[in-house]
């Protein structure tokens, strides 16, 4: 129904970005929130996947269209729904998830929540050699691998417990520094929050 939403982004939260548009505020389920951060109050162009269940209408989005046709390639998995393949999207970059898929790489498969042994058999299984027409880098050249690796590392930082004001406090000293990794980046990321 939607193909992608352009608008202004105005919120951005653990799970979901909102993003105005002609009065409207869209709220859109994003893998990783975080890298849109430095977009706030800019306008942004926003992929859009919506999922109609009985009891809700869901509006997915993604950097770029063909990180949208990967999530609609992990939906055709079996056990795979919506909130598993945007884990799935959140916790990697759409690059090393074909790689994984590609090369059999059951043991990567298996970091994702969610994603145990009999899954990620079904997802090479189901998807090695179909995904060759996807390109995983985003559109937006300003969303680089040290912007990826901050907002990775964010994403730890949350999940180990801490908050949305202290993870705010440190965004701002990780984006002047440039990482290698996301392991580079949540170390220097605890060290800030020691601090």
């Amino acid at each position: 129904m939607y193909q992608y939403i352009v608008g202004v982004l105005k919120e951005v939260e653990p799970q979901y970005i909102t993003v105005e548009t002609n009065g409207i505020g869209y709220l859109i389920m994003v893998p990783n929130p975080f890298r849109f951060e430095h977009n706030k109050e800019n306008e942004v162009k926003i992929h859009t996947e919506l999922i109609v269940r009985e009891d809700s209408h869901t509006l997915y989005g993604f950097n770029s269209r063909d990180e949208k046709i990967l999530f609609r390639s992990l939906l055709q998995v079996t056990g795979i729904g919506p909130k598993s393949a945007m884990a799935i999207l959140a916790a990697s970059t759409p690059d090393e998830i074909i790689r994984a898929i590609e090369t059999e790489d059951e043991k990567y498969m298996q970091k994702f929540p969610g994603v145990g042994k009999k899954t990620a058999s079904q997802i090479i299984l189901d998807l090695k050699g179909k995904l060759g027409h996807v390109d995983a880098s985003p559109e937006s050249p300003d969303v680089d691998g040290n912007d990826h690796f901050i907002s990775e590392a964010l994403l730890a930082l949350e999940a180990l417990g801490y908050s949305r004001r202290e993870l705010k406090r440190i965004e701002k000293h990780l984006g002047k520094e440039s990482f290698g990794s996301v392991d580079e980046a949540v170390k220097r990321g605890l060290k800030y929050l020691v601090q």
